[in-house]
């Protein structure tokens, strides 16, 4: 169910977070005159309210699918740029149906992210407002301290945004895991360099209820079972 205080929104946000299809594909849709608001067809960028009754044509037959991914190093989660692999790029002709990836880890960076073809979790799985956990592994250039796990739980100031309470815990010398509730762009790069430490390795091992176990780079496996009851039911899906 889509919050109250999100209305009115457009209609391609509206049919992704219902989970017809991504944005770009709900502007297809429309496109297409395949979908009605109200009895009337649909145009990009009309507003949905509340009370609104939207039909897709053809709806109703879609499978979802979701999938835990191990994006290498040097690999583009979004937007890739002259000639750089994405992962769309890098999954293409593995998983048979069409899936996008859900967040983004920036190229120097490794591990977990979810694919799927249900746009009903972007939002909820990215908004900063639902606090969902991350769990990522970082190596720093120099030994930590108690000091430095202590500013990095009660939260650092970023170029004037103080970032969210953390849990952190050493695991070795120049290692740490960090559990993390928002995603804001290099969050954690920014976080270490304002307490004086550089990351020399990031990777995220979970979202949420997800591990990324023992999966490899440009490994996958299929998210299914009472795991993924658990993922949805997180999500209020």
């Amino acid at each position: 169910m889509i919050p109250k205080n999100e209305y009115p929104m457009r209609i391609n946000k509206y049919l992704a977070q219902r989970g017809d299809a991504t944005r770009r594909g709900a502007d297809v849709l429309v496109e297409e005159r395949k979908v009605t608001i109200n009895g009337k067809l649909a145009k990009l960028g009309d507003p949905v309210y509340e009370n609104d009754t939207v039909l897709v044509k053809g709806a109703g037959s879609k499978k979802y699918v979701y999938f835990a991914y191990c994006k290498p190093k040097g690999v583009i989660s979004h937007s890739p740029q002259n000639g750089e692999e994405s992962i769309e790029d890098a999954i293409r002709g593995k998983i048979r149906e069409e899936v996008f990836p859900v967040g983004r880890l920036d190229k120097d960076s490794y591990g977990l992210i979810i694919l799927t073809n249900d746009g009903r979790i972007t939002e909820r799985l990215l908004s900063p407002d639902r606090s969902h956990e991350k769990e990522y592994a970082i190596t720093v250039d120099k030994p930590i301290t108690q000091r430095f796990i202590k500013e990095l739980e009660r939260g650092v100031d970023i170029e004037g945004y103080r970032t969210k309470p953390a849990t952190a815990k050493a695991v070795s010398e120049n290692k740490l895991h960090i559990i993390i509730t928002e995603g804001k762009k290099h969050q954690l790069r920014r976080m270490c360099a304002a307490l004086g430490y550089t990351i020399r390795d990031l990777k995220r091992i979970r979202i949420m209820n997800i591990a990324l176990g023992s999966l490899n780079p440009r490994q996958f496996r299929e998210i299914k079972g009472k795991e993924l009851e658990k993922f949805l039911a997180l999500m209020g899906i």
